[in-house]
């Protein structure tokens, strides 16, 4: 089908013969006729990849890569045990990764298939029938149909208006604009004779034939151009953190090879155990960990607060986000006007009102507009300016053309006079009223600055005419007394403002992304708290406030387009509010915040909201959001509602946090022994562990550190974005895997003492091992160290891991399987000594983590807050 805007220019008659139908509708068989060519009016978002490809993809991470070409190694070397158990954790991890994020798409879809979806069409049973009006599946709708709309309608395709009466409405999610638009077949330019599929009626009736229906439609060719999404938070830190292992590892194993060359006089023999090396120096259980902690954080989300994590990965950059971009309509609003009585005139209320409740009762509701339902939803408390008994006899409803709605009372008391109350834009009526100069730039004056204050605002005048038995017409608006201004605000939604304040507590910053009126969206952004400048609705377009002070910003999409990347990342970190921003604007900012060094999420629920949602590091959108939306978001919430958001990043910074100790505690651990390794590999005419005995001992830690998915860390992570930094990441290791090797090194010393023999130093250095491997399990846990008065006891999974593996280290040398491992049971001596050594080695790691958390208290302290 050719495009809707083709045939927008075109006479009503030249539309309806150009589509081959008529204004009685198509009969039933043309409609399925259509609809075989046509196809099903649906705009089809990417297909979810199956079972294959995901599990593909889940190979790609980076750490996996590193496992798995470290698995082929072992088994070049016919390592086979070592091969076996990497390959089977790399096998673990991707299935699991894979089956979570399936299970999250068909959620998803789920919840997409709740909302239901009909539309009302004229159609005939055959050419000489009349035509009925029936509802069908917006499926079946197809090019031809005419349809026919009333208020609340969802517009189900691209239509060419062919009659209307008082129509408006809403193109938020196509245009990001709050305020209803309204619509006409006789409008002044294309977009005023077109309805587009996605947006909804907000008041009037209306008739149209559709244009275009599916992937023809506008609504299809704003979301077309979808990106591959781009390395997100998640990503950069896996990337870093594999890394910085991959060098280490790397360099790990010539430097063992040369080691035993030089000082032992050993050649390849040793490979074995420099392989063993570098997989001891490796993390193995972290694809399985990361998997496990998303898995578990999805799941809970979804079955306690309806949010459904799509792409696993995305719960840690919730976690990390320290920036959310969000559209003004629907989330910190709810889409409706509320009348504010303090900002307008009491008379000039008291008529509107009496003027919608007529208008409710004499059109059944149709002529009603955003205004009407205001002033019915919150009826004013002030009294009524006509007497009992009084009645509407007409109603002249708003058009475009005219920018006013009038309704038609009769006086009880004078029968043979009628009332009209008449309110529209305060220009229109004033042109009406018969006023001198004065007062009407007096009234002028006062709607300017109550619109400057982000309000909308409405001109109110009655008149009275005599009954002429004839209809009123717009000719009778003349001559009108004014009652004053009537001033209305979006409504902020419940909740909107403790859950920002929610957010900011925890270090998230929130900045409004949306295509309304910048007053407007200032005047809400006031309401909720978030501080713009002094001067937020003066100039728009500039700077509101001295930028060294840290003050916010307000940005227009006209100021965004006259800066270069560079100056709209330096005013996107400081700005709150962006307003008249269309789609691209909207990406830029996301884009610019993210050059800035921000994790940036995107709340957005319209097609409109599609280019940011594929910039953010995390797309969020509601389950009532449009298709494409959801299609393309990582996250999907039950709700449109900011405390969910405060909710997943909760859920998110606690999987991050049990990453984390996870990646903090094995590799420290593992960075010991290779040093370890590495010394008593120089010292020592044996090696200081046998391949076996290292593969051993990284399956219990590992299977232990699995309890790492089921911890609950302290509530100083869930205060601040939770990151996995490298270069943290590296000094905390470093630190503490000194601490470790330490630890190793005394040990050897007990055993030059009390043991000797090969056997002996193996079976003492695996038993210390463990026990330090299990103490770090409980020193090292995020929340283990004091902080704000704060320590939490390690749940049940994680103390029972810790009881596990200190009992290994201590049993397995007098165990059945001692033989095979080559271990052998050591003297009393060495347990007291150990003892003693463990003892030292705890005390300095309390007192190493105290120190730690006390400079990160004041370096946290010390540093300025982001305005």
């Amino acid at each position: 089908m050719r495009q809707v805007n083709e045939r927008a220019g075109a006479s009503v008659v030249g539309v309806l013969r150009g589509l081959g139908t008529r204004p009685r509708g198509l009969t039933e068989g043309e409609a399925a006729e259509r609809l075989s060519w046509a196809g099903e009016n649906v705009v089809r978002p990417l297909p979810a990849p199956g079972w294959a490809p995901r599990l593909l993809l889940a190979t790609r991470d980076p750490f996996t890569g590193v496992l798995f070409g470290l698995g082929v190694v072992s088994a070049l070397d016919r390592a086979w045990g070592t091969a076996g158990v990497i390959l089977a954790l790399v096998g673990v991890s991707c299935v699991l990764r894979a089956w979570g994020e399936l299970r999250a798409d068909r959620a998803a879809a789920a919840l997409g298939r709740l909302v239901p979806s009909t539309a009302t069409v004229r159609r005939r049973a055959t050419e000489s029938c009349a035509p009925l009006a029936r509802e069908v599946p917006v499926e079946e709708i197809v090019p031809g149909d005419v349809v026919q709309l009333a208020p609340g309608d969802v517009v189900p395709a691209d239509v060419r208006l062919l009659r209307s009466r008082g129509l408006t409405v809403h193109q938020a999610a196509l245009t990001g604009e709050s305020a209803p638009v309204p619509k006409s077949p006789d409008g002044a330019d294309e977009d005023e004779r077109l309805c587009f599929a996605g947006s909804d009626v907000a008041s009037g009736t209306a008739s149209g034939v559709v244009t275009a229906t599916g992937a023809g439609t506008v609504l299809a060719a704003t979301g077309e151009p979808l990106r591959r999404r781009r390395t997100t938070a998640f990503g950069r830190a896996v990337n870093g953190v594999s890394w910085t292992l991959v060098r280490i590892m790397a360099l790990a194993v010539p430097v063992v090879l040369a080691v035993n060359a030089a000082v032992r006089g050993r050649g390849w023999e040793t490979l074995p155990f420099a392989v063993a090396v570098a997989v001891g120096l490796t993390p193995e259980m972290l694809p399985v960990v990361v998997t496990a902690a998303f898995v578990r954080g999805a799941r809970d989300l979804a079955r306690d607060e309806g949010v459904i994590v799509k792409r696993l990965p995305a719960l840690h950059d919730l976690g990390a986000m320290d920036v959310l971009c969000t559209d003004k309509t629907g989330t910190l609003t709810r889409g409706t006007l509320v009348v504010d009585p303090a900002a307008g005139d009491r008379d000039a209320v008291a008529w509107a009102a009496l003027g919608s409740r007529w208008l409710l009762d004499g059109s059944d509701g149709l002529g009603l507009d955003a205004v009407d339902e205001a002033l019915l939803a919150h009826p004013p408390d002030v009294p009524e300016p006509l007497p009992p008994g009084h009645t509407c006899v007409d109603v002249l409803p708003f058009t475009p053309a005219r920018r006013l709605s009038t309704v038609v009372l009769t006086r009880p008391a004078r029968p043979g006079v009628r009332v009209l109350v008449v309110k529209g834009a305060v220009e229109d009526v004033l042109a009406r009223c018969a006023v001198d100069e004065a007062e009407r730039e007096a009234l002028r004056r006062r709607a300017d600055a109550l619109a400057g204050g982000g309000l909308r605002v409405l001109a109110v005048a009655t008149a009275e005419r005599p009954h002429r038995g004839r209809p009123f017409t717009p000719a009778d608006e003349r001559g009108l007394t004014p009652r004053g201004l009537l001033a209305l605000r979006d409504e902020t939604a419940p909740g909107a403002r403790a859950a920002l304040a929610a957010l900011a507590a925890a270090g998230v910053e929130v900045k409004v992304l949306t295509g309304d009126h910048p007053g407007t969206a200032a005047r809400v952004c006031h309401d909720l708290g978030l501080d713009l400048g002094p001067d937020a609705w003066a100039d728009p377009d500039g700077p509101h406030a001295d930028p060294a002070r840290g003050s916010a910003l307000v940005l227009t999409g006209d100021r965004v387009d006259t800066l270069d990347d560079e100056a709209l990342t330096e005013l996107a970190s400081r700005a709150v509010l962006f307003a008249r921003c269309t789609p691209a604007h909207k990406a830029r900012v996301v884009d610019a915040l993210r050059r800035a060094g921000r994790v940036a999420g995107y709340l957005g629920d319209g097609v409109n909201d599609l280019p940011a949602l594929r910039a953010a590091d995390v797309g969020v959108s509601p389950r009532d959001g449009a298709d494409a939306a959801r299609a393309a978001a990582d996250v999907v919430l039950a709700a449109k509602d900011l405390s969910a958001i405060g909710t997943a990043v909760a859920a998110g910074r606690r999987a991050t946090g049990n990453i984390a100790t996870y990646l903090r505690v094995a590799v420290s651990s593992n960075l010991g022994n290779v040093i370890s390794m590495l010394v008593a590999g120089v010292l020592l005419p044996f090696l200081p562990m046998l391949p076996a005995q290292v593969l051993a001992q990284n399956l219990c830690f590992d299977a232990a550190q699995l309890a790492f998915a089921y911890d609950r860390p302290g509530p100083s992570v869930l205060r601040r974005p939770a990151r996995l930094r490298p270069e943290a990441f590296t000094r905390f290791v470093t630190l503490y895997g000194v601490f470790n090797a330490a630890a190793d090194l005394a040990t050897f010393g007990v055993l030059a003492v009390v043991a000797s023999g090969e056997r002996a130093f193996h079976a003492g250095w695996f038993t210390e091992n463990l026990i330090t491997q299990a103490m770090i399990m409980v020193m090292l846990r995020s929340g283990s160290a004091r902080d704000h008065g704060e320590r939490t006891v390690p749940p049940r999974p994680v103390r029972l891991a810790v009881a596990a593996l200190a009992a290994i280290g201590l049993l397995l040398p007098f165990s059945p399987l001692a033989a095979p491992l080559r271990l052998r049971a050591l003297p009393p001596l060495y347990y007291g000594l150990l003892a003693v050594v463990l003892a030292a080695y705890g005390t300095g790691l309390a007192l190493a983590r105290r120190h730690r958390s006390r400079r990160r208290r004041a370096v946290r302290v010390s540093r300025p807050r982001r305005s």
